[in-house]
């Protein structure tokens, strides 16, 4: 079919477009316990994430952080949602078959939310600067609408780049037989069947890590030199702390998020490894969406206020309902 020549370089046809995901095939005999254990930690980042943006959410006077924070909880709930239950189908039945379309639906919406997030990071660091660089202009320079606006921003760049990504890597012709050894349809693991010479396959994920990755980070560091600068002026350590803890949440959410991607993504084809980077893939995954709420919970002291009101709601709407089925007793 025109598909098929397209998408597989002319060298299959339509009704042999899919893939194979080996999953963990060859950990046959913990299957039970990792499908339990990943549903698990599936179900608790699902819980925890989403409770995060329902409490941005019902917070009626947002500052610009606490909005970037329900961006970045509502992209960690798309972003496992559009790996784990493939992955724990891939347990259940011993690797599972995924059509052409469908692979690269995955691995487009995965690089899309990854790079949205990659984004969002670089916006949560421009607002740390103007926090502690320009306080006094805070208010008027982070209004809400440059915050719709980069939210915005974010979602578009990183849809366009992983899209140019996707059609990239899926018009390289495929080597038979086409089973990704992985539990999802990530770039490396789809490159590493491609039958390209040379660097061309690699060229297209080059240019989306320098997208995606290397120029957020780049706007990461020069807020965070300019937030070092302007606290070395700071002589009192109580306001040097302050401006410090401000800061600490976000840095450890970019350390956990770009230490994973860095090890996946910037590196040659040649020093590819599927055990090595299913690991890493679990933790970027599954662990690292599972810590985020730990971290805004703990480090946020907006998230915080607005979980204890949320609880206090809810034990006073629990008092009134007991009340009322006491009146009706009587």
């Amino acid at each position: 079919s025109p598909l098929g020549e397209l998408c597989f370089g002319g060298k299959v046809s339509g009704v042999t477009m899919e893939f194979i995901l080996l999953g963990f095939s060859e950990l046959l005999h913990l299957r039970v316990l990792l499908f339990f254990t990943f549903l698990i930690v599936h179900l608790v980042t699902l819980a925890g994430n989403m409770m995060v943006f329902i409490a941005v959410v019902m917070e009626p006077s947002r500052p610009p952080m606490l909005f970037f924070l329900g961006q970045l909880s509502a992209v960690e709930l798309c972003y496992t949602l559009v790996v784990v239950p493939k992955a724990l189908l891939s347990l259940a039945v011993g690797g599972s078959p995924i059509s052409m379309p469908g692979c690269a639906a995955q691995m487009h919406f995965f690089v899309a939310l990854g790079g949205a997030e990659c984004f969002l990071l670089a916006a949560m660091a421009y607002d740390r600067y103007v926090a502690v660089c320009q306080p006094l202009r805070y208010a008027a320079l982070m209004g809400e609408g440059l915050c719709l606006r980069l939210a915005l921003a974010c979602a578009l760049g990183a849809f366009a780049v992983a899209l140019g990504l996707t059609v990239a890597v899926f018009r390289l012709p495929f080597c038979q037989p086409r089973r990704i050894d992985h539990f999802f349809c990530d770039v490396p693991a789809v490159l590493h069947l491609a039958c390209a010479q040379g660097y061309a396959a690699e060229l297209a994920l080059l240019a989306a890590c320098v997208l995606l990755l290397l120029l957020p980070f780049l706007l990461i560091l020069a807020s965070y030199l300019c937030i070092a600068v302007a606290l070395l002026g700071v002589t009192s350590p109580v306001g040097r702390g302050k401006a410090f803890s401000t800061c600490i949440s976000h840095l450890a959410i970019t350390l956990l998020h770009y230490g994973c991607a860095t090890f996946i993504y910037i590196r040659p084809k040649s020093s590819y490894s599927p055990a090595r980077d299913k690991v890493v893939s679990l933790v970027y995954t599954n662990v690292t969406p599972l810590m985020y709420p730990l971290i805004y919970s703990l480090r946020n002291k907006e998230i915080r206020g607005i979980l204890r009101k949320m609880l206090r709601r809810k034990k006073i709407g629990e008092l009134g309902y007991y009340q009322s089925c006491d009146v009706c007793v009587w």
